[in-house]
This record gives structure tokens, sequence and C-alpha cells, in this order.
């Protein structure tokens, strides 16, 4: 199945996705991370139906209480950047507040114009816990998105911390839909790609990341708690514009997209800060 955030007539909602139509499910949760943490996705409630063009997707979880980034976790990226091999993934984080939907803008900072894409699959927790084992973590997954981790590269390297660089407002792009996971049959065969303008950046399956998500969970879990409705954003692909000979850099009217087999594409166009 398939769920979304979204506001209808300048009002917050959620619910699940069926071809071009949404079931409104706010009746049985206030939000969608309330629904995961109710265990509310399973369960084929019903509710309104809303016409897809009716709506206007947020972020998939609009209000995750945590953000967490694996940094260089494609074997391809981990090269074109020179970084060496470590026994444990490189960890950042995001705010929500630095969000946005599918189809909403990205915004070039005034301050910068080394704008980068980087996409990503994103994982949503759906059984939070503490110390979740490898074995088990996959059990505590709620289902997959698409995410741009678009970076201010100069921010980015200003020192050796990335936070800077990944926390502009409105350059974290999530959506359109959080996909559960039984829609998935191979998840090492899940193909992560970018494209600007129309021309491929990125490419790698899943097989190729340096650290699988049980693997994230598990360290991830043993620093912090994670709960319902928490993002980790799993790292990208090599290819990205920075490190391309000269380098790219998205700019005000290009539209960059993330595809993920089977989880769906996700949309933005660039557009320069007031």
């Amino acid at each position: 199945m398939r769920f979304v955030s979204f506001t209808h007539k300048g009002k917050p909602g959620w619910g699940r996705l069926e071809g071009d139509r949404v079931i409104d499910l706010g009746a049985f949760a206030s939000d969608l991370k309330s629904a995961i943490a109710a265990d509310l996705l399973s369960t084929e409630a019903t509710g309104p139906v809303l016409q897809r063009q009716a709506i206007e997707l947020l972020p998939v979880i609009p209000n995750p209480g945590k953000i967490l980034c694996v940094g260089h976790n494609y074997e391809e990226h981990r090269l074109e950047t020179g970084r060496e091999r470590t026994d444990h993934p490189s960890i950042f984080v995001r705010f929500a507040d630095s969000l946005v939907g599918a189809d909403a803008p990205i915004l070039r900072p005034i301050v910068s114009s080394d704008l980068d894409y980087e996409a990503e699959l994103a994982v949503v927790i759906g059984k939070g816990g503490r110390h979740i084992p490898a074995a088990t973590a996959m059990t505590h997954v709620a289902g997959y998105a698409c995410f741009n981790d678009a970076s201010l590269r100069d921010w980015q390297w200003h020192t050796r911390q990335f936070i800077p660089g990944k926390n502009f407002p409105a350059t974290g792009a999530f959506g359109p839909a959080l996909v559960t996971p039984d829609e998935i049959d191979d998840l090492d065969a899940v193909l992560v790609e970018s494209y600007l303008n129309g021309a491929r950046m990125q490419s790698a399956t899943l097989a190729h990341m340096v650290f699988p998500i049980a693997q994230i969970i598990a360290y991830v879990s043993a620093f912090t708690p994670l709960s319902p409705g928490d993002v980790i954003a799993t790292g990208t692909p090599g290819g990205v514009g920075a490190k391309r000979n000269p380098p790219v850099w998205m700019v005000p009217g290009d539209e960059i997209e993330v595809r993920i087999s089977g989880i769906g594409s996700l949309v933005n166009r660039i557009v320069a800060e007031a």
C-alpha cells in the first residue's frame, strides 16, 4: 500500500493513495506519523475519496522526530569523494523544517550557488526501539520513500561537519508516498536514480550500499532510540554534481527527479530564494 500526507483546501491530512485518488483517513489518526505509531497502515480503512489533483502533497512525514542521514554509503560515491573505508556508517542529521514535498520547489539560497542533488532511499521507522539487532531490524520498517538530500556544497565543506550544507530551508525533498515493505519483492534490486532536466546523473541498486539498511538501523538505535515516523536517508550513489568536471550545480528553472524502482518518482523544480 501507499500512503501520503497532504493538504486539501488548506487543511492537512493523510490517506491511502490508490491510482489517481486518495482515500482520506484523517478520521482514524491526526497524521501519518500517528497512524504508524498506532499500527493502522495494515488495515483497509475507508473514508472520503479525494482526487489526486485536488490535493497538495506534503513531505511523507511532515513532522518526524528525527531525520538521520548516512554519508558515503555507496562504494562509487565513496571513491569519487576520496573517503577512506570506515567500520561504521557516517551519520549526520537534517531538521524537519528543511523538508518539502513532491512537486514543491527546492530553494537555492541567496548565500550559495553550489546546490547539488542526492538521490536517496528514505526508510521510515514503524516500530521504535533501542539496541535493535540487525537480524530483526527490518521488522521495524514502516515503509520507504524517495528522498533528495539537496546539498549546498560550499556550506557543507566550511568545516568537517556536514550539517550547515544539509539544512537550508526547502532543500530536503521527501515523497511522493510511503510504500509499505510488502510492495518490494527484492530490496537489493531496487534501483536508485536521479535525472537532471531529463539527463540521468546517478544510478545504482541498493545492493551497492556499503552499509545495508538493517545494519544502519542497528547502529543508529545503539546511540539513540528510534520512534515511529523517524526517517533514515540511506545515502546517495556516485555521480553527484560536485564531483563532475566541471561541477554541475542545479540552477533556478532546473527540474530534478529522484526515481526509485518500485517506490516512485519525486520531482521538484529549482527556484531562487527571494
